[in-house]
């Protein structure tokens, strides 16, 4: 007999605690950019700014951690300079490459 499962009962799935390292960020941010959704990537920027501690990325970015959580919110269309301030404190870089 197959047991029904009550979705409130699951755990909530937390993106962030699967990027564990600076390679696991960096994949994650490429898979983002390659589907061009230019909106998803301020999300994604805060998730893994989530996994590594929104303290510790304001302060390496020389951002705010208000400033920081409100650049980084769905739907948010940040500054480039303020992704690419978000990219090197996570220690990711953006880069171009011929399609």
């Amino acid at each position: 007999m197959t047991r029904k499962i009550n979705a409130a009962d699951l755990p909530e799935f937390d993106l962030a605690e699967m990027l564990k390292t600076e390679q696991d960020i960096a994949t994650y941010l490429t898979l983002v950019i390659e589907e061009g959704d230019v909106s998803a990537l301020s999300h994604a920027l805060g998730v893994a700014a989530r996994a590594r501690g929104m303290t510790e990325i304001a302060k390496a970015s020389g951002l705010s951690r208000e400033a920081l959580y409100k650049a980084l919110r769905p739907n948010a269309s940040p500054r480039f300079d303020t992704i690419s301030r978000v990219c090197r404190a996570l220690g990711v870089r953006l880069v171009a490459r011929a399609g």
